[in-house]
């Protein structure tokens, strides 16, 4: 019997991860397979050096199939924030049957229409999501498949891409030896299983806080609102550490992952930590608080950053159901109080719901095969005009429209 499998690969600035997943009798999804590198290829998310990316994917690769037992030989392949603009567009078509019953030709003709528009050159449509659907002048419809009408519009958000960036990307994971099934948005990806309906609709604010960037995605009425990523991340807390501590790069990490907390009330007054000795010096012990202050200060800045760019994007006032933090970062100690402080709202650390996969350093790379997985079960039961699946996804399947609308 074939195995029903689907791979997640997040390359991210300080590990790639590959997560797989395997869909059962019952449409669940069981993680099976998951392979973590550090990444070295990466600055601030966008890839400076190919061969060494290729590399951290290929390992990443090698042991997730390791755990299955298998050759995995295609990913969904998460696209980074900053590599990403959001335009909102609106798209109108005539409804063609003669019966005037809206069908998927439809919806799909009018999610074309909602794509013509005028591109810098140096920028490619990666995927166009339908905010809500027009039937006549009534607007608010989520899916009008079956309706009755004569003219059909759609409010949609069109995802643009750097070409350049993308390719390189997409030329990395090709040289690991991995086919490209599609492509999703990290933010629509971690929104997946870092948030909840509610959440989505209501209003929040997700912070995904990875090793280069930090990347703040606005949920409002079920969809992303507003996306805008920061260069800074968990890599400049450890560089702070190893100037402050006078200590190697290396041993910052170390220290950080182990003892590190974002305030003092999270650890022990009387705490120390130990450092390893440094060019020939002797090892020394350090109190943990000193640690702290520099992680907290740096954490705290990021968060202020992430605060000011909500009101520049014109969020003057937090949103109900507040900030729900993700990424490496999230797992400090203490962050959601200090969120909770920043923000003036209500913070949470999200986890994903799935055994040996709950930390949330692994939400984008889940985030990922659950929507290939909702996708593929849509392919399988012919819901190929539901667009509320994967973005990104028909970047390969789209193929089987075009040519229909071509011809």
């Amino acid at each position: 019997m074939k195995r029903d499998l689907i791979c997640g690969l997040d390359i991210g600035t300080s590990h790639v991860r590959a997560i797989v997943g395997e869909v059962n009798i019952d449409n669940s999804l069981s993680i099976i397979g998951v392979g973590t590198s550090p990444s070295e290829g990466l600055k601030k998310g966008v890839i400076v050096d190919l061969d060494k990316t290729v590399e951290a994917i290929t390992h990443a690769m090698d042991e997730a199939e390791r755990m299955v037992g298998t050759a995995i030989p295609s990913a969904f392949l998460g696209i980074v924030g900053s590599q990403v603009g959001l335009i909102n567009n609106r798209g109108v078509v005539a409804v063609a049957g003669a019966d005037k019953e809206i069908t998927e030709e439809d919806v799909e003709r009018v999610l074309q229409a909602a794509k013509v528009i005028a591109l810098p050159p140096d920028r490619e449509i990666i995927d166009v999501i339908p905010r809500e659907f027009i039937v006549d002048g009534y607007d608010g419809i989520r899916d009008p498949v079956g309706m009755v009408g004569v003219r059909l519009e759609v409010d949609a958000m069109i995802i643009t891409g750097m070409i350049t960036s993308l390719r390189n990307l997409y030329r990395c994971v090709e040289r690991a030896g991995i086919a490209i099934e599609g492509t999703v948005l990290n933010s629509l990806a971690n929104a997946e299983v870092a948030l909840t309906r509610d959440e989505k609709e209501l209003g929040v604010v997700m912070l995904d806080i990875g090793g280069g960037t930090t990347e703040i995605a606005v949920f409002q009425q079920g969809h992303l609102k507003n996306i805008a990523v920061l260069p800074v991340g968990g890599d400049h807390i450890t560089n702070d550490i190893a100037v402050g501590l006078r200590t190697t790069l290396v041993t910052a990490e170390k220290i950080k992952l182990e003892h590190g907390a974002a305030s003092i009330k999270a650890i022990g007054e009387q705490a120390t930590i130990e450092l390893p000795q440094i060019s020939g010096k002797e090892a020394r012990k350090v109190p943990a608080q000193d640690l702290v202050l520099i992680i907290e200060a740096r954490l705290a800045e990021i968060l202020h950053m992430a605060h000011e760019e909500l009101l520049h994007l014109g969020y003057q006032e937090p949103l109900p159901a507040g900030v729900v933090l993700t990424g490496g970062v999230s797992l400090m100690p203490g962050i959601a109080e200090l969120a909770e402080q920043i923000f003036q709202t209500t913070a949470r650390v999200a986890q994903p719901g799935y055994v040996g996969v709950k930390s949330p350093i692994y939400s984008t790379a889940v985030g990922i095969i659950h929507y290939a997985q909702h996708t593929h079960l849509y392919e399988a039961k012919e819901y190929r005009g539901r667009r509320n699946a994967i973005p990104g996804f028909f970047n390969k399947v789209k193929s089987w429209f075009m040519d229909m609308f071509e011809s």
